[in-house]
Formats: C-alpha cells, sequence, structure tokens
C-alpha cells in the first residue's frame, strides 16, 4: 500500500470504520488507524467499550495514545443549565481540547467513527472545531444504511424514486407525513422511539414495505418485517428500511396507468373530489366541514407545501407536486375517483379563490370520461379577508381580489383590470403581488395605479398571516416599496373612504357619500 496512507504528524482524520464488520474497514482506514500517533473514539459508557474501537480493534497497536471521549449524556435529559444541547456543546468543546493537545504536540490524531464519519457521527462537531487550525482529512465508510440495505437484500430506489433518510426522533404525525410524502426510506435511531416509529410507518400506510435491521453487517444481525419485531427489544444500533416500490415515482403517471388498466364500462362507483380550501395558515383556520373531509377521505392531491400541512393517518395515500400544474392534479383526482377512490384536492386559502376548484373543473371540462364524477367544493377562510381582519374592515365595502400573476393571463389585461377598479373607486386585494420569477410586476402595477389614483391612497402589506413572522405594515401608494413585498404577503390597496385610526387600523366604510 502507499505510503500515503500513513497518518502523518500534526494532522487530524476522521476514519469511517464501517457498520460492524471489520471485513468492511477500508484499506485507506486501515493504514491510518495502524499508523497514528493517537486514537480517539466516542463511548457511550465508561463501562461499555466503544463500538467503533470494538471494530477496529485488530488494527491498534499496544502503544498508541487512546483517548475514549465518554458522553456526559445519552438521552435528551440533562441538568445542564442549557438543557441535552448544551451539555453536549460543552462536550464537544472538551473533546477538541484534549484533541488540540495532541495536534499541537505534533502527534497524528485518528477519530474512529462507526459507519461514516459525517452521516450523523460526532466527529462532525470535533472536525467543526478544529479543522480550521490543523490539517484535517476524511476518510468514508460503509454507512450502517448501506449495511442494512444490503441485509434486506431487496431494491432500496429504482427509476426515479426518492431516499429519505429519517431520524426516529421526529414527532409521530411529522414522520409519518415525511414517509408517506417519499417512495423509500431509512429510520435511523430507534431504541426507545421504536413504538412510536412502527406507529408512524403503520399511519404512513408502509408497513407491509418496512423491514427492521439490528446491528447491521456484525455476527449478531437480525432482519425482520417490522411489523413482527417486539418493541421491548429493540437496541439503539438498529435501523428500519423501507424499500421502493417496483415502479416509477411521479404519482401522476402511476394513476394514468391504473386508469388505463381498468375495463371501461365497469361497475365500479366513482368516487367523489372533493376541493378543500385550507385557509390562509394555521389549522385552528380549517374549517370543520374541510376537517371531516380529509379526515376520511383516501387520497390527498396537491401542490406539495399544502399536502403537508394535512395529517397523515392509516389508510391515506398523498399526492404531492410542483407549482404549475393544477389541471394535471385535477386529473389525477378524477382519474383516483373513477377507481371508486375519494380524492381532496386542497388549496390554501379558498379553493375557489386563485385556488384548485377551477382547475379541477377545467379538468373535468376536457375529458368525457370525467362527466359522472361527483365534484363538491369545501369552502375555506380566504387570505384576502384574513389579511383585512388583521388590518381592521380595510375591505368592508365593495372590493375587488385579483391575481398580478401574468401566467394565465396576458398583463396588458392585469393592468387593464387594476386601472377599472381604481375608477370604479373599488378597494382592490391583490394575489401573487411578487416572485423570484416576476420581480418587476408589483413596481409596474404600482406605476398603472399611480396613473389613475393619488399618491396618499392607503395600502396594507400583510405577510404570513396567521403564523410565524406575521406582520403588518401600513402605507400609502406613493411610497409603497415593492422590495418589501413577496409571495407570502398580500397587497391591499384601499379606495378613497378607506381611513387609518389613530392607533393604526384601517377600514372602509359601507356608505358612499
Amino acid at each position: 500500500m502507499s505510503e500515503r496512507y500513513a497518518a502523518r504528524p500534526g494532522h487530524l482524520y476522521g476514519v469511517g470504520v464501517g457498520p460492524g464488520d471489520p471485513g468492511l474497514i477500508t484499506l485507506k482506514a486501515a493504514r491510518l488507524i495502524e499508523s497514528a500517533d493517537v486514537i480517539a473514539y466516542h463511548q457511550g459508557s465508561p463501562r461499555r467499550p466503544s463500538i467503533a474501537r470494538t471494530i477496529a480493534a485488530a488494527l491498534i497497536r499496544p502503544d498508541v495514545v487512546e483517548e475514549a471521549l465518554v458522553y456526559p449524556v445519552t438521552t435528551g435529559a440533562s441538568e445542564h443549565p442549557g438543557g441535552y444541547y448544551g451539555a453536549m456543546a460543552d462536550f464537544y468543546d472538551e473533546c477538541a481540547a484534549r484533541l488540540e493537545s495532541h495536534l499541537s504536540a505534533g502527534r497524528s490524531v485518528v477519530v474512529l467513527a462507526e459507519g461514516d464519519p459525517l452521516f450523523y457521527g460526532s466527529f462532525m462537531y470535533v472536525h467543526d472545531l478544529l479543522s480550521s487550525r490543523f490539517p484535517t482529512e476524511i476518510v468514508p465508510g460503509v454507512t450502517s444504511m448501506s449495511a442494512a440495505s444490503a441485509a434486506v437484500a431487496r431494491g432500496l430506489c429504482r427509476h426515479e424514486d426518492t431516499l429519505t433518510v429519517l431520524p426516529g426522533t421526529l414527532a409521530v404525525p411529522e414522520l409519518a407525513r415525511r414517509l408517506a410524502d417519499c417512495d423509500a426510506a431509512v429510520i435511523m435511531k430507534l431504541g426507545r422511539t421504536f413504538a412510536d416509529v412502527r406507529e408512524a410507518v403503520r399511519q404512513a400506510g408502509v408497513l407491509e414495505r418496512a423491514w427492521y435491521v439490528e446491528r447491521a453487517s456484525s455476527e449478531r444481525e437480525r432482519v425482520l418485517p417490522l411489523a413482527d419485531v417486539d418493541p421491548q427489544d429493540v437496541p439503539y444500533m438498529s435501523i428500519i428500511v423501507i424499500t421502493g416500490a417496483d415502479r416509477r415515482a411521479d404519482s401522476a403517471g402511476r394513476a394514468h396507468a391504473q386508469a388505463a388498466l381498468r375495463p371501461s364500462g365497469g361497475s365500479t362507483r366513482a368516487g367523489t373530489v372533493y376541493v378543500v380550501g385550507l385557509g390562509p395558515g394555521p389549522d385552528r383556520w380549517l374549517t370543520p366541514d374541510a376537517g371531516e373531509v380529509l379526515g376520511r377521505v383516501s387520497h390527498v392531491v396537491g401542490y406539495s407545501p399544502y399536502v403537508a400541512r394535512v395529517p397523515q393517518r392509516a389508510g391515506l395515500t398523498r399526492h404531492a407536486s410542483g407549482n404549475t400544474v393544477e389541471v394535471d392534479r385535477g386529473r389525477l383526482a378524477f382519474d383516483l375517483a373513477l377507481g371508486g377512490e375519494d380524492v381532496a384536492v386542497v388549496s390554501g386559502g379558498d379553493a375557489g379563490v386563485f385556488g384548485m376548484a377551477a382547475a379541477v373543473f377545467e379538468a373535468a371540462e376536457a375529458d368525457p370520461r370525467y362527466a359522472d364524477v361527483d365534484v363538491r367544493v369545501v369552502p375555506g377562510l380566504t387570505a384576502a379577508h384574513a389579511a383585512a381582519a388583521l388590518a381592521g374592515a380595510v375591505l368592508g365595502a365593495d372590493h375587488a381580489l385579483i391575481s398580478l400573476s401574468d401566467r394565465l393571463k396576458p398583463w396588458d389585461v392585469v393592468v387593464d383590470r387594476i386601472q377599472a377598479c381604481a375608477r370604479a373607486d373599488l378597494a382592490m386585494a391583490f394575489y401573487n403581488p411578487r416572485s423570484r420569477s416576476r420581480p418587476d410586476q408589483l413596481g409596474l402595477a404600482k406605476e398603472a395605479l399611480l396613473a389613475v389614483l393619488p399618491r396618499e391612497r392607503v395600502v396594507v402589506l400583510a405577510r404570513n398571516v396567521g403564523r410565524d413572522g406575521e406582520s403588518l405594515v401600513v402605507t400609502t401608494l406613493g411610497e409603497l416599496d415593492p422590495e418589501q413585498v413577496d409571495m407570502a404577503t398580500l397587497v391591499i390597496v384601499g379606495a378613497s373612504s378607506t381611513r387609518v385610526t389613530p392607533s393604526g387600523r384601517v377600514w372602509t366604510p359601507r356608505f358612499v357619500s
């Protein structure tokens, strides 16, 4: 083997020793371990041997200096003033100081890491503290995830499937949501979290594809279907592998393929397509009717951030997609309904206000196969009216809701409409005011309005209404700064009668004098 693999004085090495089988240690890692002046390793307890050291034991020289870095806590509980993370931060500072003394003396230091040093490994925190001051090299290792996948011996990802790696410490609803949104997954950090993790897997509807792997690649390796595991006997060094199905990842493609396989003229009763408004932000603004529908449908279809707001549960399949494919989402919903499934297509705010309701009807109109599918629109709180309520009652009289996006209509139509509403003295709420792909349109709209309205016209900017970071700015058309506005902001331009109270509340009288 080349001498360049030997450890050099004053150098820090993060060396992955693999998941358990010493035969999976790489040749480069072995040479560095054999030649190091100092071998360091993290250890859960003084009474329990380090897993990483145990894996590499045959390569460690008797005369080498060893640094056992023993964790002060191994759970989330700590009496440290800063809690668990405060205790761990102090611990990593101590680790770095101990290793720094060796590096400053010109000794080579190898820090052993089970699996890979930067994959849920403690070495990364030492690396953060020391790599700017000492030459540092990271030697990758076979991950426990790779060993577990090999132990399951089934295809993990196929075609365009995505693989998601998740910690078992996530709350059950969040873990279930993320599992439902991916194709294949690996869940780390089990032990005490196992019962909750298995419940999340069940709720996500992927229990039949889930495998439990204990101590992957070691002599004590154990592989079982997840459903068969006793929760009382699960060590921390275990992993759940959820294999991808043998199909393409695109959910719309799958639904169309399923629809093509169904015999025409069959007796299957078509399901119902519900188009559901989720409200503009907090869960408490979801209507009881919307919650009832979401609690019983078999499928939820929508733009990814909106699908993410629907709690995962057993029996629910989620179909998240990107922006600008609204009609495709409608077609997917109809195809699922033709197979007898009840489907919810979700939108933020009210689905009938610049939302998915119109796109669903557009999809229905274009394909006669969908004519007999029942479509029901479930209203939601609109973003415009939530923003107006935050301000006071700025939409208290006649008003218009206008999208500034020119994706579905020419910009000159937008200008004609906002100027017509301004001449009619209507208050106006602007959706889609400004985005990265359309950074100039609010400024152009401002110029168009100033051709009709005075600079003193009241303007309200409501951002993140009902969510973290909620803010309200009351300004005038002349002072409006488009740079203050993004897609999370709703812009309201008042009517001539719109007033601002001494306390900053904005309202528009119902009467016209």
